[in-house]
C-alpha cells in the first residue's frame, strides 16, 4: 500500500478525532441543548458512533503503521482482531435532524470509515488497486 496514502489518510483521522472531539464535548453542548429530547438523544447517539468509527479507523492505521516499522508482520496485521472493526449504522432521517456541524461529522466519520475499509479490503488481494488515483500513483512511481 502506498504510504503517502496511509500517512495523508492517517492524519485525516487524526485531524477529525480532533474536531469531533472539541465538538461533542464542548461547542456541541449549546447546540445539543437547543433540541428537542428526542433529537438530544439521537445527537449523543451519534457522538457515540462517529467516535468509535474514528477509534476504529485510527487503530487500523497504527496496525499499518506497526507493520511498516517492522514491530508486526504483513500476515499479522491480517489477523481479524487487528482488521478495521465494523462502523455503527447511521439512519439518514437522524442525520437529517442534527445541527450542520454535527451532521458534518457524522457524514466525515462516514465517508473516512468507507475509504479505509476498501483499502483494509485491498489486503486480502494483493495487487488489488484501490482506486485510479493510487493507479495513476503506481504507474507515475514506476515511470520515474
Amino acid at each position: 500500500m502506498q504510504h503517502r496514502l496511509i500517512d495523508a489518510l492517517y492524519n485525516e483521522a487524526m485531524l477529525l478525532a480532533d474536531e469531533a472531539r472539541d465538538y461533542f464535548d464542548e461547542a456541541g453542548r449549546v447546540d445539543r441543548e437547543a433540541l428537542d429530547p428526542p433529537v438530544r438523544v439521537s445527537f449523543s447517539c451519534e457522538s457515540l458512533k462517529v467516535t468509535t468509527r474514528l477509534m476504529h479507523v485510527i487503530a487500523w492505521f497504527l496496525t499499518q503503521r506497526a507493520v511498516r516499522a517492522g514491530e508486526l508482520r504483513a500476515s499479522d496485521a491480517l489477523d481479524p482482531g487487528r482488521r478495521l472493526g465494523d462502523a455503527p449504522s447511521t439512519d439518514q432521517a437522524v442525520i437529517d435532524v442534527l445541527p450542520s456541524l454535527a451532521r458534518r461529522l457524522v457524514e466525515a466519520s462516514i465517508d473516512l470509515h468507507r475509504r479505509v475499509a476498501r483499502l483494509d479490503m485491498a489486503q486480502d488481494t494483493p495487487g488489488m488497486i484501490v482506486s485510479p488515483a493510487l493507479s495513476m500513483q503506481n504507474r507515475l512511481a514506476t515511470a520515474f
